[in-house]
C-alpha cells in the first residue's frame, strides 16, 4: 500500500510539473511571437509616435484579490486576499536603450534578430475597490475614503477611452503555478500587439507557484470568480467603456466561466435578458481550458450565453497539459472538446447558439510548441485570430475560418492568414 501511494505522489508531480501554465522569471518575459496577420502590413497596430507615452496613468492597470506583501519580498503573495486591490504598474519594452521605432520594428519581425524582453519596474497600488469588501476581510477601512479608489481606477479608464479609436476595455487572467506579475507581463504584450488601444486590465488571481499547488489553485479560482463578477460589474456601472471583453486562460478559465454563471443567475428574467445586457460583455475567450466539460454544460444551462455577445473556446489536440489534466480528474476538459466525439444532443445546441464558437486550434502553425498548452501566444495564427475578432468584431468565417462539416466547429484553413489579410484589405475599404 505504500509503494502504491509512494508510486502515485511520484507521478502527481511530474503531471504537475508538465502541467505548469508558466515557468517564466517572477518580474519578466520575452515578447511572444509576432502575429502572422503583421507580416505583409495590411495592419500595422502603431503609429509613428511612441503610444506608450500617450497613456494617461503610463502602465498597465491591474486588479488583484491576492494578499499584499505588506513589507515581505515582492509586491503581493501568493496568499488570498480577499478584497480586490486597484493599482497601475510599469513595465520597461525592449532593451535598455532601445528608442520607439526599433522596438516596434523588431516586435513586428517574425524571426527578430534579437530579444525583446517586458519587465515589471514599479507596481502602486490605488487602493480597495469598495464593492468587493465582505466578511472575510480583516483590514480596516477608512470610511470616508471607501469609494475613492473606485473612483480613480474607473477616471483613468475613461481618460484613456477618451484618446483611443477603440473604446473597449480588455481583461486577461492567468492559469495556475504564476505569481502576481505575470497576468500584468501576458496583458502589457497582447495590448502591445492591439496598438495599446482601449484600456487594458490584468486581474491577477492568488494561484501559487509551486509545482504541488494545483488543487489548491483550482479551488482559489473558484473563490476569485465572485471578485471577477463584482469587478465586471463595476466596469459596465462606473467606466464608459462601450464593451468589456475577457481573455481567461487554463485554469483561470474556471474564474471566467464561474463569474459569468453568476451574473447569468443574477440577471434571469422572464420576459428578455434587458439588464444583462447592460453588463456589456463583448468577447470572451476561453483558451486552453482546465475546466471540467460538463461542468461548462451546466453553466451554459444556468444562462452564461444570455450574458456575453460572444463565447469562443480555443481548443487544441496537441495540448499535453490538458491531456495530463484529464488523467488526473477522469473528466474531459473544455479545452479539449475537438477531440470528443458530442452527443447529437450536444451538436444540435451548439448549432442553434451562433454566440458560442468553438475553434480547432490543433492544426495552427506553433500550436504544439512547449506542451502545447500557450498556443494562444505561440502560434501566429491562434493570437492573430484572437486579436483581430477584439478589434474588427470579424465573425469566424469573416476571418478565414472554415467550419468543419457544417457542424459547430471552427478550423483553420491552409490559406488562413491570407484570407484574414484580405478580410482587413476590405475592411479598411469599405470604412
Amino acid at each position: 500500500m505504500k509503494s502504491v501511494r509512494l508510486d502515485y505522489w511520484i507521478v502527481l508531480v511530474v503531471v504537475l510539473t508538465f502541467s505548469g501554465c508558466a515557468s517564466q522569471p517572477k518580474d519578466q518575459i520575452m515578447l511572444m511571437p509576432a502575429p502572422d496577420v503583421f507580416d505583409e502590413g495590411e495592419w500595422d497596430p502603431f503609429t509613428d509616435r511612441n503610444p506608450i507615452n500617450d497613456i494617461p496613468y503610463g502602465g498597465i492597470l491591474y486588479a488583484t484579490d491576492r494578499e499584499p506583501a505588506f513589507g515581505k519580498e515582492g509586491n503581493y503573495l501568493d496568499d488570498r486576499g480577499h478584497v480586490l486591490r486597484l493599482g497601475v504598474a510599469k513595465i520597461t519594452a525592449g532593451k535598455e536603450g532601445m528608442t520607439w521605432e526599433v522596438a516596434r520594428r523588431i516586435s513586428l519581425l517574425k524571426e527578430r534578430p534579437e530579444d525583446y524582453p517586458l519587465k515589471v519596474t514599479d507596481v502602486q497600488e490605488i487602493g480597495v475597490l469598495d464593492s468587493s469588501i465582505n466578511v472575510l476581510t480583516d483590514a480596516l477601512v477608512d470610511i470616508e475614503q471607501i469609494q475613492v479608489p473606485g473612483k480613480e481606477f474607473a477616471a483613468k479608464i475613461n481618460a484613456k477611452l477618451a484618446i483611443s479609436q477603440v473604446k473597449d476595455v480588455f481583461i486577461y487572467l492567468h492559469g495556475y503555478k504564476v505569481v502576481f506579475e505575470n497576468p500584468l507581463l501576458v496583458s502589457s504584450e497582447l495590448w502591445h500587439f492591439l496598438g495599446y488601444e482601449g484600456a487594458f486590465i490584468a486581474f491577477s488571481w492568488p494561484s501559487t507557484p509551486s509545482t504541488l499547488a494545483y488543487f489548491s489553485d483550482l479551488e482559489t479560482a473558484a473563490l476569485s470568480a465572485g471578485n471577477l463578477r463584482i469587478f465586471i460589474q463595476y466596469l459596465a456601472e462606473k467606466t464608459e467603456a462601450r464593451r468589456i471583453h475577457i481573455i481567461g486562460y487554463s485554469a483561470g478559465t474556471r474564474v471566467v466561466a464561474q463569474a459569468l454563471s453568476q451574473l447569468a443567475l443574477m440577471h434571469v428574467e422572464p420576459d428578455g435578458n434587458e439588464s444583462a445586457k447592460k453588463l456589456r460583455i463583448g468577447h470572451v475567450m476561453l483558451t486552453g481550458s482546465d475546466l471540467d466539460l460538463h461542468l461548462f454544460g451546466a453553466y451554459l444551462f444556468d444562462g452564461v450565453l444570455d450574458v456575453v455577445d460572444t463565447l469562443t473556446v480555443y481548443a487544441s489536440a496537441k495540448d499535453k497539459a490538458l491531456g495530463i489534466s484529464k488523467w488526473v480528474f477522469g473528466r474531459d476538459r473544455l479545452g479539449q472538446i475537438v477531440s470528443i466525439e458530442l452527443s447529437e444532443a450536444a451538436t444540435a445546441y451548439l448549432r442553434r447558439n451562433k454566440n458560442l464558437v468553438i475553434v480547432n486550434a490543433t492544426d495552427s502553425p506553433g500550436a504544439g510548441t512547449g506542451n502545447g498548452h500557450a498556443y494562444f501566444r505561440q502560434s501566429p495564427w491562434t493570437s492573430s485570430d484572437i486579436l483581430t475578432t477584439l478589434i474588427f468584431d470579424f465573425k469566424p468565417g469573416e476571418r478565414g475560418l472554415e467550419q468543419v462539416n457544417g457542424g459547430p466547429v471552427w478550423t483553420f484553413s491552409a490559406d488562413y492568414i491570407e484570407r484574414l489579410r484580405e478580410a482587413l484589405v476590405n475592411f479598411r475599404s469599405d470604412s
